[in-house]
């Protein structure tokens, strides 16, 4: 008899969009715009403090949860950038937002419990919730905008619902939840017992005065878990920081799971993180603004529905007019027209597919040159 795998990979595939862009590079000649990975490399001042902090001689174990330093540096941006109050033994820094999210999920839910996840979203959530033996519960928001409505959210609760994902911005469609959605979330919180888990990774990079977060509802505060990342602000995706914000009792126990699985990220890049901190990224924000409006004024020209996204670097437009489903079309779209985008199926939502802006000028108007030519082929067949 031969030892088993534990049961729960067996329902995890790998990611669909890493699948498909390995699949793409076997294409001579194409063109990526998959991958949401800044074009920029990490600011100067970022990249000096962690060579500062390695001629220091700071390449011991730091603390589990992060070093004090950067913890307090994370409250103090918080509550002057955003409002939000954590006191530093409030806060774990993770290897990421992954690790984040994995913490979160892990240390709340029990086999069989459920986490709604509105789709479309990023196929992580799904694979976590699984890894964590609990059931993902998606609730499908094209029909609505992409927000989430009152009757679409009572009608996917049940008494195993243990807690909501909220991504905003999202990742893919870089829609902003309106006040309604959030309203309609704080009401399911109220009348049952479960955890509102906010992802904003993408919360720094938003075009719009709108946006609101679901921390404005504080007398929750001991059921909301903030997930953090210093990867598409400050373009540090290689450097695997992000971290979580949670009531103390929360944070004690998560801060279990983060202990036992990883101890802590490295030492020397902390003081990188807290420069980062510091680093005003705005003008990355124009350019990422001004790469979203020439691809929607390239959408526009390809008469290919879309939802303008109010923040991150993604647009997500419809190409069910075509007929086929989002795989088939992206994969003809890489063969016949030298181009790749992730099909919208990699989110839980077909009919759609994703464009990342965050590539150089050159290659986004190539791209785009590329998309126009292959839906014009579509359509005249």
């Amino acid at each position: 008899m031969e030892p088993t795998m534990n049961a729960a990979l067996d329902g995890i595939s790998k990611s669909g969009i890493r699948v498909f862009t390995q699949m793409a590079k076997q294409e001579p000649g194409c063109l990526f715009l998959t991958l949401g990975e800044p074009d920029f490399d990490t600011p100067a001042s970022i990249r000096e403090a962690a060579k500062a902090s390695l001629d220091a001689g700071d390449t011991h174990y730091p603390e589990n949860n992060g070093q004090p330093f950067l913890r307090q540096a994370i409250a103090r941006f918080e509550q002057e950038k955003h409002g939000l109050s954590y006191a530093p033994d409030e806060i774990i820094v993770t290897v990421g937002a992954t690790e984040a999210l994995f913490c979160a999920l892990f240390g709340i839910l029990n086999p069989g419990d459920e986490v709604i996840v509105p789709t479309p979203a990023f196929g992580l959530y799904e694979a976590i919730i699984k890894l964590c033996r609990g059931v993902c519960v998606p609730l499908d928001t094209r029909a609505d905008g992409f927000q989430i409505r009152p009757a679409a959210l009572q009608a996917a609760l049940s008494p195993r619902t243990k807690a909501i994902i909220l991504t905003s911005p999202n990742n893919p469609t870089g829609c902003i939840y309106d006040h309604e959605s959030l309203t309609a979330v704080y009401a399911a919180a109220k009348e049952h017992p479960i955890f509102v888990l906010c992802d904003e990774v993408y919360r720094d990079l938003i075009y719009t005065d709108a946006f609101e977060s679901f921390h404005q509802f504080s007398d929750l505060r001991s059921r909301i878990i903030e997930v953090q990342s210093f990867s598409k602000p400050y373009a540090m995706t290689g450097w695997r920081v992000g971290y979580l914000m949670a009531d103390r009792p929360v944070k004690e126990q998560l801060e279990k799971i983060h202990q036992y699985n990883v101890v802590s990220i490295s030492s020397f890049v902390q003081r990188a993180c807290a420069a980062a901190l510091a680093y005003d990224i705005s003008s990355e924000r124009e350019v990422y603004r001004r790469r979203r409006d020439y691809v929607c004024t390239r959408l526009d020209s390809m008469g290919l529905p879309y939802f303008k996204p109010q923040g991150a670097f993604y647009v997500f437009p419809s190409i069910a007019a075509f007929g086929m489903d989002s795989l088939s079309f992206c994969s003809r779209m890489v063969k016949e027209g030298k181009l790749a985008c992730t099909p919208g199926s990699c989110f839980g939502a077909e009919g759609f597919l994703r464009i990342s802006y965050c590539y150089s000028d050159d290659v986004l108007r190539e791209g785009m040159d590329r998309m126009e030519t292959f839906v014009q082929m579509l359509r005249s067949c």
